[in-house]
């Protein structure tokens, strides 16, 4: 399973999610983390990047909502404590299971 971290250097959040990542490539060795650095609108366009951090699972964002922009932002996530920068870990493991 392909897993992109898609992320821009000004939001804090993606180094989260990436710690979080990074534990359960640990627990499922089938997964392979990328990280992918968005630089630019257009770039963002492209790659449709809903925000900082954004996760990809074989290219699809796991985590879209209806009318998400495209932009260089920082994404908020609603987890069981309220919003977050990043997924929990939980929210991370069930995305990636029903994948």
């Amino acid at each position: 399973m392909d897993v992109t971290l898609l992320y821009f250097d000004g939001c804090p959040n993606w180094k989260i999610a990436d710690e979080r990542l990074r534990l359960l490539a640990l627990e499922r060795p089938d997964i392979t983390v990328r990280r992918q650095l968005v630089r630019t609108p257009e770039e963002a366009e492209q790659v449709g990047f809903l925000g900082s951090p954004s996760i990809q699972v074989d290219g699809i964002d796991v985590f879209a909502q209806p009318g998400s922009p495209v932009g260089l932002t920082c994404r908020m996530y609603p987890t069981p404590h309220g919003y977050a920068g990043a997924p929990t870990v939980e929210q991370l493991r069930t995305v990636l299971a029903d994948a």
